[in-house]
């Protein structure tokens, strides 16, 4: 077998061995979940939604995770939102000294998006190892 025929026959069986594999991530027509949570990432990083619509967030890792607004990077006009139900960043960052607000394995949390803009958010614990996502809500 020549190298090209090879290459295209590899090419095509490692396709097909993936077929149905982008069912299983986060966000796709499968989960009943927009965004999951691994060790350290939301999965996707970004999601665009409309007004309106309600994005649930899914722990699907073994660690316990929040989902945190920033409270400076969503719109003026925008309700704020944080696992655990706090209204303020700072309450929720207080609160998860005392592990309140955490969403355990398989846990789920879900919000309403009213306000077009983008809305970053991150995961209290796992902040600094990059753990941050953005909704982006078009009017």
């Amino acid at each position: 077998m020549d190298r090209r025929r090879f290459l295209a026959t590899a090419g095509t069986a490692a396709s097909l061995s993936l077929t149905g594999c982008a069912a299983v991530l986060p966000g796709s027509a499968g989960d009943d979940y927009d965004v999951g949570m691994t060790a350290e990432a939301f999965r996707p990083y970004e999601i665009t939604v409309s007004v309106g619509d309600t994005v649930v967030w899914e722990n699907t890792s073994t660690r316990a995770h929040s989902v945190t607004a920033y409270a400076d990077q969503i719109p003026e006009e925008a309700d704020y939102f944080a696992t655990g139900g706090y209204d303020t960043e700072a309450a929720a960052v207080d609160a998860w000294d005392g592990n309140e607000g955490a969403l355990s394995a398989n846990e789920r949390f879900e919000h309403t998006f009213e306000v077009a803009g983008d809305y970053t958010y991150y995961c209290i614990p796992h902040e600094q190892a990059g753990m941050v996502g953005v909704v982006r809500v078009e009017g």
